[in-house]
C-alpha cells in the first residue's frame, strides 16, 4: 500500500483536514469492514493527491489526456472508485461491498472510464467548469456546507452569496446542456434535445407525454434532465450520482449528517487556499460573468426556438433511470497519523436539509400537485433485546417530497442496549419503498421492515439508530403508523 504524502505546508495540511472525512466516508460505503475502509481510503487519498498535484501543475496523467479539473473532494472520491476497481481487478474484491462489486462489473461502471462523450453529463459538466466555480457548487450542494462559509472561503461577496450560487448553478446547467448536445445519441434522443432544454428551465413549463415516456426509458436523457432542471431540489443528487457513481445517494446523506455535526459544534469550514486562492477566485468570477452573459443570450434563443408551435404541453418529467442500491456503512477508522485531526464524523441524527434521491418531475397539466409535508411523528415502543419493557422513541421525518416520490428518515432512541434491531411500520396510502440505507429493506403490502446492518446492529443504552429511504406515492402521502421495534408495538406519546 502506498504511503500517504507528508503535509509540507499549511495548505496541504488543511487539505488533509478538509478532505479526509469525505474520502473515508465514501471508502466506508465501498468496503465490508472498517479495516478495509481505512486501507481503501489511504490508497485512494494518495492517488487523489498525486492527481491533484498533476492537475495543478498542468501535467497530464497520460499521453493525449488533459489533467482533471475536478475540485479536490470529487477528485478524491473518484480516486476511491478507481482504487476499488483496481482491488477488484487484482483479486481483492472480497474486501469490497458485494453490491459495489456487481456495479464495478456492469455497464454502469464502464461509463465512468469509457470514452469521454459517453460519461455521465454531471461529471462532464462539473469538469468543464473553472475549478473555483465547480468547488463552490460541490461544497454547497453535495457537502452541504453553509453557503456563507463556502462563499467566504472562495473570497467572494458574502452579501451576494445566493446570487453567486445561482450564477454557478446556471453555468453548470450551460455546461451540461453543451455536453448533452455533444453526446452521441440516436435519432429519437436527438429529436427531444431542444424540447428537453425548454421544459427544464421553469417550474411552470409543461412536459409533453411523449417526452415523459422517453425519459422513463432513456437513462442518458433522464440524467441530462436532472442536471438541466435546477429547481425542485434534485441537483445535489444529480451531482453526487453523476460524479461518484455507485453509492452517490448514500454519500449525499452522510455528508448532510456530517455538516449538521459541524454546525452543531460551531465548527467553521476550513480555508486552506488562503489569500492567493481567493484572489484567483475573484478573477475567475470576472471571467465567469462574461461567460454567463453569452450563455444567457444563447439560452434565450434556444428557449424561443423550443417554444415555437409544435411543442405541446403534457404531463411531468419522468424520474431518471434506476438508482444504485447502496448501503451506508457506519463510521470508519480514524485519520492516518500523518494527517491532522479531521472534522467531526457523521452523526446518526436525521438531516434537516436533503435533496431528493432522483430527478424531479415538472408540474404538467396532469401532474400531481405536491401535498403539504406531513411533518414528523413520534411514538414509544418496546425494544426486543431480551427486555420486553424497554422503552424507545420513534421519530419519522419527511425530508423531501416531489411528485410521486419522497425521502424520509426514521430515528429511534432506545432506553436499553440492543444487540440487534428491526423497525417496522405500515403505510396508509400504498406507498412503496424503493431504496433504503443503514438498514436492509423488506416490504409486504403496506407493512415495511428495516433490519439492522452488520455495522450498526449494536445500540448503546439511551442511544439512537437512524436509517433513511426513498419511496414512491400516489394520491396521498400521509405519515406511516403502527411502528414497532423488535416486535414490540409503539404507542403514541
Amino acid at each position: 500500500m502506498p504511503d500517504l504524502p507528508t503535509p509540507k505546508d499549511a495548505a496541504e495540511a488543511a487539505l488533509f483536514s478538509e478532505c479526509w472525512d469525505a474520502v473515508l466516508s465514501y471508502a466506508d460505503l465501498c468496503t465490508s469492514g472498517s479495516t478495509a475502509a481505512n486501507q481503501l481510503a489511504r490508497e485512494a487519498f494518495a492517488l487523489g493527491i498525486r492527481e491533484a498535484r498533476a492537475a495543478e501543475s498542468g501535467t497530464a496523467r497520460g499521453a493525449g489526456r488533459r489533467p482533471s479539473r475536478l475540485p479536490r473532494i470529487p477528485l478524491l472520491l473518484t480516486a476511491v472508485r478507481a482504487t476499488a476497481a483496481a482491488w477488484e481487478a487484482q483479486g481483492q474484491g472480497h474486501k469490497l461491498d458485494p453490491d459495489l462489486r456487481l456495479w464495478l462489473n456492469s455497464d454502469k461502471a464502464a461509463r465512468y472510464v469509457g470514452p469521454p462523450l459517453s460519461r455521465p453529463i454531471a461529471l462532464r459538466g462539473l469538469r468543464d467548469m473553472q475549478e473555483p466555480d465547480a468547488a463552490l457548487l460541490w461544497l454547497a450542494e453535495v457537502e452541504a456546507l453553509p453557503l456563507q462559509a463556502v462563499v467566504r472561503r472562495q473570497g467572494l461577496d458574502q452579501s451576494a452569496a445566493v446570487e453567486e450560487l445561482n450564477e454557478v448553478r446556471g453555468l453548470f446547467r450551460d455546461r451540461c446542456h453543451r455536453n448533452h448536445l455533444d453526446t452521441p445519441m440516436d435519432a429519437e434522443c436527438r429529436s427531444y434535445v431542444r424540447l428537453l432544454d425548454a421544459v427544464t428551465r421553469s417550474p411552470a413549463a409543461d412536459t409533453p407525454p411523449d417526452l415523459s415516456r422517453h425519459l422513463a426509458t432513456c437513462v442518458e436523457c433522464a440524467e441530462a434532465a436532472a442536471c438541466l432542471r435546477l429547481h425542485g431540489g434534485g441537483l445535489p443528487a444529480a451531482l453526487a450520482q453523476g460524479v461518484i457513481g455507485w453509492g452517490g445517494l448514500a454519500y449525499l446523506e452522510r455528508r448532510r449528517r456530517a455538516a449538521e455535526v459541524r454546525l452543531g459544534g460551531g465548527l467553521a469550514a476550513p480555508d486552506p487556499e488562503g489569500a492567493a486562492a481567493r484572489a484567483a477566485a475573484n478573477k475567475a468570477r470576472v471571467r465567469r460573468n462574461g461567460l454567463l452573459v453569452t450563455a444567457v443570450l444563447v439560452s434565450g434563443l434556444a428557449l424561443a426556438v423550443s417554444m415555437m408551435p409544435g411543442d405541446s404541453g403534457g404531463d411531468s418529467l419522468a424520474k431518471a433511470g434506476p438508482t444504485d442500491s447502496s448501503p451506508v456503512a457506519g463510521p470508519g477508522a480514524g485519520v492516518p497519523s500523518s494527517a491532522p485531526a479531521s472534522s467531526a464524523a457523521p452523526s446518526p441524527s436525521a438531516p434537516k436539509r436533503s435533496a431528493d434521491g432522483s430527478p424531479t418531475k415538472g408540474k404538467g397539466d396532469d401532474a400531481k400537485p405536491d401535498p403539504e409535508p406531513q411533518g414528523t411523528s413520534s411514538a414509544t415502543a418496546g425494544a426486543g433485546d431480551g427486555t420486553k419493557d424497554a422503552a424507545c422513541e420513534v421519530q419519522y421525518d419527511l425530508v423531501n417530497q416531489w411528485p410521486e416520490g419522497f425521502q424520509a428518515t426514521v430515528t429511534v432512541t432506545t432506553a436499553h442496549a440492543l444487540d440487534a434491531w428491526q423497525v417496522a411500520w405500515s403505510f396508509r396510502d400504498g406507498q412503496r419503498v424503493d431504496q433504503m440505507w443503514d438498514a436492509s429493506l423488506a416490504q409486504d403490502g403496506s407493512r415495511v421492515s428495516a433490519t439492522a446492518a452488520d455495522y450498526n446492529r449494536t445500540v448503546a443504552a439511551n442511544g439512537t439508530l437512524t436509517f433513511g429511504f426513498l419511496a414512491s406515492w400516489q394520491g396521498k402521502n400521509t405519515a406511516p403508523y403502527a411502528f414497532t421495534l423488535n416486535g414490540q408495538t409503539c404507542t403514541g406519546k
